[in-house]
């Protein structure tokens, strides 16, 4: 390929997204992944848009902000979603797919772009020219200090953890059922395997995962997490805390956490349990299974000891073990513009979980956002603000605007949003009325705007 257009750096779920919006609007792009050459400590592969944590998009309800998120994206031309989409297993109301097919359907779609060139090589500085940064939260060591010299300051640093995988014929269906809570299930028998508890062996559990030992970290990990400390700016995001984290949080922080049990009956006894354990279809095979909320820094004996201890897991077998991972995001409120441009640099932007958005889909849509902002660039086009009424609006703004002693990762959710004219008490009709005003907000805004790519 001759010298490109766009240099984008990363090949996850946001540099992906990102390669192929610049590339359908006729830029040639250059797509840098270092992996497999250099590999990550979570990634176990060389496929762009690799899930490294759960394999779950979130929810499809579009009176949810996951949801309407991902609706956003179908209206915006999204690669990823509509191939999420075809690599789905049944998860209930969620999006959720077998992560080795959907990252081959990503690297195949691609690979087969014709502006689209792939360099399987480290970037350690920050390339000259129109450039999107999309490096993700294992951002190499050289890249960060690139990075870390460019903003003018410390990165900030929160530990982010990956949950075990189950190999499904190990599981003790004698003891274990198949359900969705309060039967929201796209098949008949259920999505979900759950592992029913009684208070006893609940308590046990609990105090077994209390005391178990975890992994030390590493030295680049332990001297992040300590230089966070110092700095306030260190902690676990609450929506991928260790299991172990929340359970020392009190005797049933679990059993209103991700064991809780509401709207699951055991066909057994005909109750409801005193807690369950949900596992979640990995592969389209059914082959493999998911520990819903289970990430963990337990050493791998441990885990395989304290959650054997989960009523049909006694003889589970382990394709994964959870484990815990830097992850790294930029101050964006002080760098950004809402365009995601570099705020001293304008031929840079910055994409995914770097920025500090959390979530698949967050990353997914901040990679959208950023490739096609890098053609309207090239074509001397102005870069595009979306309304504060869409979600992905609301989090970008969110993530532009956020104060220091606030900024902190964030998922996409409702509460972003500006508030309605008229006060709605309803959660479900209330989050209807914010979809239906983000939608009809957004159509408005691409109409305006396809308008003006054509005639450009």
């Amino acid at each position: 390929m001759p010298k490109p257009d766009l240099i984008v750096v990363g090949g996850g779920l946001a540099g992906s997204e990102a390669a192929w919006q610049a590339a359908q609007r006729g830029l040639r792009v250059r797509l840098y992944e270092m992996r497999p050459k250099k590999m990550t400590p979570a990634h176990t592969t060389g496929q762009l848009a690799e899930l490294v944590c759960s394999n779950s998009l979130g929810t499809t309800l579009i009176d949810r902000a996951g949801g309407l998120l991902k609706e956003e994206l179908r209206r915006m031309g999204s690669l990823l979603i509509p191939l999420a989409e075809e690599s789905a297993v049944p998860a209930g109301s969620a999006l959720a797919v077998d992560r080795h097919v959907f990252a081959q359907k990503v690297t195949e779609a691609l690979e087969q772009h014709p502006n689209v060139e792939i360099v399987r090589q480290e970037v350690t500085e920050i390339p000259e020219g129109l450039t999107i940064i999309a490096s993700g939260p294992l951002t190499s060591d050289a890249l960060s200090q690139a990075i870390a010299q460019l903003t003018g300051q410390e990165h900030l640093y929160f530990f982010d953890a990956i949950a075990p995988i189950v190999v499904a014929d190990s599981i003790n269906m004698d003891i274990c059922f198949r359900g969705a809570r309060y039967g929201h299930s796209a098949t008949e028998e259920g999505d979900y395997i759950n592992c029913p508890m009684n208070r006893e062996q609940y308590e046990a559990f609990v105090d077994a995962l209390v005391n178990a030992e975890r992994i030390a970290l590493h030295d680049f990990e332990r001297d992040a997490l300590q230089q966070g400390v110092r700095a306030g700016k260190s902690k676990f995001f609450e929506g991928c805390l260790p299991i172990e984290v929340m359970a020392a949080r009190g005797k049933d922080a679990l059993r209103f956490g991700p064991l809780r049990p509401t709207g699951l009956i055991d066909p057994r006894t005909g109750q409801e349990p005193y807690a369950v354990v949900q596992l979640r279809q990995d592969n389209l095979a059914g082959t493999l299974y998911n520990m819903v909320g289970f990430q963990t820094n337990l050493k791998f004996p441990e885990q395989r000891r304290v959650f054997r201890m989960i009523p049909g897991l006694e003889r589970a077998e382990f394709a994964r073990y959870g484990q815990m991972h830097r992850n790294t995001f930029i101050y964006s409120p002080g760098l950004l513009e809402p365009t995601l441009q570099f705020r001293t640099r304008p031929d840079l932007l910055f994409a995914g979980q770097i920025t500090g958005v959390e979530g698949y889909v967050g990353n997914i849509a901040t990679g959208l956002l950023a490739g096609w902002n890098a053609a309207r660039l090239a074509r001397g086009l102005p870069p595009l603000v979306l309304p504060r009424e869409t979600m992905l609006g609301a989090l970008v703004h969110y993530i532009t605007h956020a104060s220091e002693h606030d900024f902190q990762p964030m998922k996409a959710n409702l509460g972003l949003l500006p508030p309605l004219p008229q006060r709605i008490r309803d959660k479900r009709a209330r989050g209807r009325a914010y979809a239906a005003r983000a939608l009809e907000a957004l159509d408005a805004f691409l109409a305006r705007v396809r308008a003006e790519e054509q005639g450009a």
